[in-house]
C-alpha cells in the first residue's frame, strides 16, 4: 500500500506547481508592489490613500454595481432554469444559452456597440416606433444590460442543475396537501436550490466587482469601479502601488465572499 500511495504523491506536483506559479506567486507580487509609493519608496501610503472618500466611494460604487447586475441576472436566471427543466428538449436551449459564453468577451462587447449605436439596430427600431432615436450608449442602462448578457449563463447553470437534482415526488405531496403552487415554491423548491443560487450569485458577483473593460466601452467610463480603477493605476498613471493595493482589497473581498458562503454549505450539509 504505502509503494501506491508514495506513487499517487507525485501526481499532485503539477497542481501544486500550478497553483504556486498561477496563483500564490501572483498574489504575492500583488502584496509586494502594494507596499511602494509611485516614486518607488516603500510605504504604507497606499493603504492610507485607499481609506480615503474617493477610493471608499468607488468600492461602495464597485458593490452597488455587482449588486444589481447579480439581482437582475437572478431574476431573469430562475425563471427561465424553471421553464428549462419543463421544456422536452432541455439539454439542447441549455446548451443555446451557454454557447454565447464561449465567444470572446471583447467580440461582444464590440457588437453591442454596433446594436446600441446611433444607427446600431435598437435606435433603429426606436426611431420606427416613433420613439426616436436615444442615446443608449455610455449609460449606466447600456452597462447594466451588457454585463446582464455576459453573466446570465453563469447564473443559470447551476440553478439549473439544483433544479433537476430535485425529488418530483416532493412537489407531489406538496399538492396533494393541498398547498399553493405559490407556498410549494416558497416551501420547498426554493429552499431546496438555494445553494444553486448561492453558486450562481457567487459566480456572477465576485467577477462583476472587477468589471473593467465592459466600463471602459460600453458605459465610456461614466462608471467607475475597482477594476476600472486597477486598469487606470496599471496602464495610465503608471502607479502599480496604488493599482496593487487596490487589488489586495478586492482579492480579500472575494475571499471573504467565497468563504462566507463555502461556510454556510458545509454548516448545511453537517445539520
Amino acid at each position: 500500500m504505502w509503494p501506491m500511495k508514495n506513487s499517487t504523491r507525485w501526481f499532485t506536483i503539477p497542481y501544486y506547481l500550478w497553483i504556486a506559479l498561477f496563483v500564490i506567486a501572483p498574489v504575492a507580487l500583488i502584496v509586494y508592489y502594494s507596499f511602494f509609493d509611485i516614486e518607488g519608496s516603500l510605504s504604507l501610503a497606499n493603504y492610507q490613500k485607499f481609506f480615503t472618500p474617493v477610493y471608499l466611494l468607488m468600492t461602495l460604487n464597485s458593490f452597488w454595481y455587482a449588486f444589481l447586475i447579480t439581482l437582475i441576472t437572478l431574476m431573469i436566471a430562475y425563471p427561465t432554469a424553471y421553464i428549462l427543466t419543463k421544456t422536452k428538449h432541455k439539454q439542447l436551449w441549455l446548451l443555446l444559452i451557454i454557447l454565447p459564453s464561449w465567444i470572446n468577451l471583447l467580440l461582444k462587447a464590440y457588437a453591442f456597440l454596433g446594436i446600441f449605436g446611433t444607427y446600431g439596430i435598437a435606435n433603429e427600431t426606436l426611431d420606427f416606433l416613433g420613439i426616436g432615436k436615444q442615446q443608449i450608449l455610455f449609460t449606466d442602462f447600456s452597462f447594466l444590460f451588457v454585463s446582464v448578457y455576459i453573466f446570465i449563463p453563469f447564473m443559470i447553470l447551476p440553478i439549473f442543475n439544483s433544479l433537476e437534482k430535485l425529488n418530483p415526488s416532493l412537489l407531489d405531496a406538496s399538492q396533494d396537501l393541498g398547498a399553493s403552487s405559490f407556498t410549494t415554491f416558497r416551501k420547498i423548491v426554493f429552499p431546496l436550490t438555494v445553494d444553486g443560487v448561492k453558486s450562481g450569485c457567487q459566480a456572477v458577483f465576485i467577477p462583476a466587482l472587477s468589471l473593467f473593460m465592459i466600463t471602459r466601452l460600453i458605459a465610456g467610463n461614466r462608471v467607475i469601479t475597482l477594476g476600472t480603477a486597477i486598469e487606470q493605476h496599471f496602464l495610465i498613471t503608471q502607479d502599480w502601488g496604488m493599482g496593487s493595493t487596490i487589488a489586495v482589497f478586492l482579492v480579500i473581498i472575494m475571499i471573504i465572499i467565497m468563504v462566507l458562503t463555502g461556510s454556510r454549505k458545509k454548516e448545511r450539509s453537517v445539520k
